[in-house]
């Protein structure tokens, strides 16, 4: 019954459910994110039909229904990105974990876990330090194992995207 699978639910065409289910492994990793069941708490929802042009950053759960048109990155390290069957993104994906069951043009890196469902495509490269791909994934690009500490922290990777860099006076 509910909360006894080890398996994530892919997310479904037109379900509102706001909650995704993961396993129990993943939920004692980064509890701050996900329930005790194993569920991940999604606090942004970016709905079908809408598209957003620009960089994205995200802390908790973000379920991508709709249309991303830029890079994607989180602001720690207990966020996780649920991309619908009918979610887009066009730009590069930086988070720690990830369940994806649309399509991504462009590289993924993730700290933690990817989940690629059986409608997921991905153009690019994916980084990882865990996977999980159904019958049907597809990946058009290279998959790269990382150790965690090989992976470069979200919480980093912001940091450094927003300090300017030093110019030098001659």
């Amino acid at each position: 019954m509910f909360g006894k699978g080890a398996k994530t639910n892919p997310p479904a065409a037109g379900s509102p459910a706001p909650v995704a289910t993961a396993p129990k492994a993943a939920a004692a990793q980064d509890q701050s994110s996900r329930n005790s069941n194993g569920t991940v708490n999604v606090n942004t929802q970016i709905g079908k039909g809408t598209t957003i042009d620009g960089d994205l950053q995200f802390s908790g759960g973000l379920l991508v229904e709709g249309t991303i048109k830029g890079n994607i990155t989180a602001e720690n390290d207990q966020a996780t990105l649920i991309l619908h069957e009918h979610g887009r993104i066009q730009g590069e994906v930086r988070v720690p974990s990830m369940v994806l069951n649309g399509s991504i043009d462009g590289d993924v890196f993730a700290s933690g876990k990817v989940e690629l469902f059986e409608k997921s495509r991905v153009c690019g490269d994916v980084y990882y330090n865990l996977l999980e791909m159904a019958v049907g994934a597809e990946v058009n690009g290279k998959l790269v194992r990382q150790k965690p500490s090989d992976t470069m922290p979200a919480a980093q990777v912001a940091a450094e995207q927003k300090q300017p860099e030093a110019k030098a006076e001659g």
